[in-house]
């Protein structure tokens, strides 16, 4: 995976990247991350990315020109036409099913956008996926890049230690993870559940199964809808509803 990354904020999005899990992906060559200084494209002599928008309004809006030929130029680089994701509140909300099927690319390009957004242009020519992370603004696309490509790596076969971790995290089968316990066994009174001492592997993921289940449906029951169950896991969430029901 090579991610190109088009930000006003170079520093930024390095700094943050090439650290923990995701910096030591990159030093083993799983993947790579390359931030595009897209004020380096400005034929003004300030290197100014950015104008007044017509038809007045507040705040500044970033020129067209700069984009697109930072992006030109990479796909010069690259031989290829590499998707781009603009990071932007009226996008898609970003999730875990979105990160598997872009954990497939080759090559991904994240353009930030800051001020009072992108000329539309730029986007009707480069801009192939728009993304949201949430339903808030922010001051620049930098955070939400950074978060969909800690997201999208831990997905990339090597990045993770243990192979089975992106696998049974939360949003498998659409539900949340299960609660984890390590040493001591009592902590204050609190004790870890019986079944995970037991090294009974099959029990052991049966009570995680369950556990999931009972944690989606008291934190995301909106999951649910789409939940990968087996008939058991089902009667399972009907006790749980019921119970619930009747308090």
């Amino acid at each position: 995976m090579n991610y190109h990354i088009l930000t006003l904020f170079p520093d930024m999005v390095l700094n943050g990247l090439n650290t923990s899990i995701i910096g030591r992906a990159a030093e083993k060559g799983l993947l790579s991350i390359e931030a595009i200084d897209i004020r380096d494209y400005s034929k003004d002599k300030h290197h100014s990315v950015d104008d007044y928008p017509y038809g007045g309004g507040a705040g500044m809006v970033m020129q067209p020109m700069p984009i697109c030929e930072a992006y030109d130029d990479l796909c010069r680089k690259t031989g290829k036409k590499p998707r781009v994701i603009y990071m932007t509140p009226q996008g898609t909300v970003f999730n875990q099913t979105i990160a598997g099927e872009l954990a497939k690319e080759e090559d991904l390009v994240f353009l930030c956008g800051h001020y009072e957004g992108i000329d539309e242009r730029a986007l009707n020519l480069v801009a192939t996926d728009f993304l949201s992370i949430g339903d808030y603004v922010l001051t620049g696309g930098e955070l939400p890049a950074m978060v969909m490509i800690d997201c999208i790596s831990r997905l990339i076969p090597g990045v993770l230690n243990n192979e089975s971790s992106a696998e049974f995290e939360s949003f498998h089968d659409n539900l949340l993870e299960y609660p984890q316990y390590t040493r001591p066994e009592e902590y204050r009174g609190l004790k870890v559940p019986e079944v995970l001492l037991s090294g009974h592997h099959k029990n052991i993921e049966s009570w995680r199964r369950e556990q999931s289940i009972k944690r989606t449906l008291e934190r995301r029951p909106d999951l649910l809808k789409e939940a990968v169950l087996s008939k058991k896991e089902e009667e399972f969430l009907n006790k749980l509803m019921k119970e619930q029901e009747n308090g």
